[in-house]
C-alpha cells in the first residue's frame, strides 16, 4: 500500500517540502515523482493528476488524488491513525492545526520577499517591516507551541508532527536570509537544519544545479548555516570497500572518497547526494561504520 506523492524541485519548492516531510518523518509508504518547476511546461506534466495543479499532490493507494498540503495532512491522519502525525493531547492538536492553518494561509511578505533557497546564506538581506512583522508573530507562534507542549522534545509539541512539516521551510527562510529572531526561535531553526530527514532533502536537491539561477539576487552569498557536512568527494574508480550500493543493492559503478576510504554506489545520483551531506544518509553512515 505505497502512495505516489509528486514533487517540485527540491532546492526550491517548499510546499513540497511540507509534504514529503509528512511522509519520511512518520514512517509512510512512498513513491516520489518529480515534476520540474522552471521548464516552462508544469501544466502537462501535471495533467494526469487533474484536478491538482500544483505540487506537491498525492494518488492513495487506492487512486484518489488529494491536492494541498492540509488536505494531504488530514487525509493520511485518517488513513494512519497509528502514525501521530498531530499531537495526542487535544489542546495541542487544536494549537497545531492552528498553526498549520495560518502558515497555509498567511506570511505573504516573508514569502515574497525570501523565497525558499537551500543553496547558501544571504546574510545582507534587509528585511522590510512587513517581513519583520511576519517574523515577529512567527516567533509567538513558536514560542505559545513551545512553552505549552514543547516540554518533552526540540520540536514545536515536543515531539515531532504536522505543524514542523510546516514550519521547516519558515525556518530554512530565516536560514537562508540571516534574519534575526530570538532565541527560541534560532533554536527552533537550528533543530530543523540538523534533522537528519531534512539534510537528505537539500542534499538531494543540491544535486540539481540551475542556470540561470530560478531567483537572481545581487545579495553577497554565504556558507549554509546548517551543520558542517563531512568532507567527501566523488572520484572516478575503485576499488571500493563495499560491492553493492547502500541504497539499492545494486553492484557499485560510481564511487566517493570519505578520508581516505572509498565506498561504491549504483549511480552517480546516489554518489552525489552522499558527497554533499553524507551524515544525512543513514545506510551509508552505517556501511562507513560497520566497514570501519
Amino acid at each position: 500500500m505505497t502512495y505516489d506523492l509528486y514533487i517540485g524541485d527540491r532546492t526550491y519548492s517548499s510546499w513540497s517540502l511540507r509534504g514529503w516531510l509528512m511522509f519520511e518523518k512518520f514512517g509512510l509508504p512512498v513513491r516520489t515523482h518529480m515534476i520540474r518547476l522552471f521548464t516552462g511546461n508544469m501544466a502537462e506534466q501535471m495533467a494526469a493528476l487533474a484536478p491538482a495543479r500544483l505540487v506537491p499532490c498525492m494518488k492513495t493507494p487506492d487512486g484518489l488524488i488529494v491536492g494541498e498540503t492540509l488536505a494531504m495532512a488530514e487525509s493520511l491522519t485518517e488513513r494512519h491513525p497509528e502514525a501521530g502525525l498531530w499531537p495526542a493531547d487535544p489542546a495541542a492538536r487544536a494549537l497545531a492545526r492552528w498553526l498549520c492553518a495560518e502558515m497555509h494561509a498567511s506570511f505573504t511578505a516573508l514569502r515574497s520577499a525570501c523565497p525558499m533557497q537551500l543553496v547558501c546564506q544571504y546574510p545582507d538581506f534587509a528585511p522590510s517591516d512587513d517581513v519583520r512583522t511576519d517574523l515577529d508573530r512567527i516567533s509567538t507562534l513558536w514560542a505559545l507551541a513551545r512553552d505549552r507542549h514543547g516540554a518533552n522534545g526540540p520540536w514545536l509539541f515536543g515531539d515531532y508532527s504536522v505543524a514542523d512539516a510546516f514550519y521547516a521551510p519558515v525556518a530554512a527562510r530565516i536560514a537562508g536570509y540571516g534574519l534575526d529572531v530570538d532565541a527560541t526561535a534560532q533554536a527552533y531553526v537550528a533543530t530543523t537544519l540538523a534533522d537528519p530527514a531534512f539534510r537528505r532533502w537539500r542534499a538531494q536537491g543540491l544535486t540539481v544545479r540551475y542556470d540561470p539561477d530560478p531567483f537572481p539576487t545581487d545579495l553577497t552569498a554565504a556558507p549554509w548555516p546548517g551543520p558542517t557536512p563531512l568532507s567527501a568527494k566523488p572520484v572516478s574508480e575503485g576499488p571500493s570497500e563495499n560491492a553493492l550500493c547502500p541504497y539499492s543493492g545494486k553492484p557499485v559503478t560510481d564511487f566517493l572518497d570519505l578520508d581516505g576510504r572509498v565506498f561504491g554506489f549504483c549511480n552517480p545520483g546516489c554518489r552525489d547526494k552522499t558527497v554533499i551531506d553524507p551524515e544525512a544518509f543513514p545506510a551509508f553512515m552505517a556501511l562507513v561504520d560497520r566497514s570501519h
